[in-house]
């Protein structure tokens, strides 16, 4: 669907707008084809594989290695502060990071902070959008306090044990 609209997270029933609202990040829940508003947040949004799929499993670990080459070059380019990835097996496929967690982590990219968040998608369903908003308000909370990862790891975050699967999504 994300391809067919040209837009992120185009897919019905896929969580991620309205998590972003619930998280604090955006004033309503936007559509998907209101994407750019993004930017008047302070917000990007881009793809770490650019192929189109109906599935993260569709994407072969090489395009997810290529995919991260790139967006390091685009974070590095760009300068952002922080780099968010949706999706922790996405993320330690991409940046080869195989003990990566939900969360902070630890390296950076292209000078920028990281933090791995829940994938919204469906298919994700052992995250719920209550849990899912709760760790997006993790990473808003430490970007507006401009605490980097070590810091933000010690601190005592939200339950972790609202998922019911033992699986994280790509």
């Amino acid at each position: 669907m994300s391809a067919a609209t040209g837009h992120h997270f185009a897919r019905p029933g896929n969580r991620f707008w309205p998590v972003l609202h619930a998280s604090g990040f955006t004033p309503r829940v936007l559509r998907p084809d209101e994407e750019r508003e993004l930017l008047t947040y302070g917000l990007g949004i881009t793809n770490v594989v650019q192929r189109a799929s109906a599935r993260a499993d569709e994407l072969s670990d090489e395009e997810y290695r290529e995919g991260g080459r790139q967006l390091a070059e685009k974070v590095t380019r760009l300068r952002p502060l922080w780099l968010a990835v949706v999706g922790v097996t996405a993320y330690r496929t991409a940046f080869g990071e195989r003990a990566a967690r939900i969360g902070p982590q630890e390296r950076l990219i292209g000078g920028a902070r990281v933090w791995v968040l829940p994938n919204p998608s469906g298919l994700n369903a052992h995250w719920t959008p209550q849990a899912m908003a709760e760790e997006y308000a993790r990473l808003r909370e430490a970007a507006a306090a401009g605490q980097g990862p070590a810091a933000e790891a010690s601190r005592p975050g939200p339950e972790r044990g609202r998922r019911t699967g033992p699986r994280e999504g790509r």
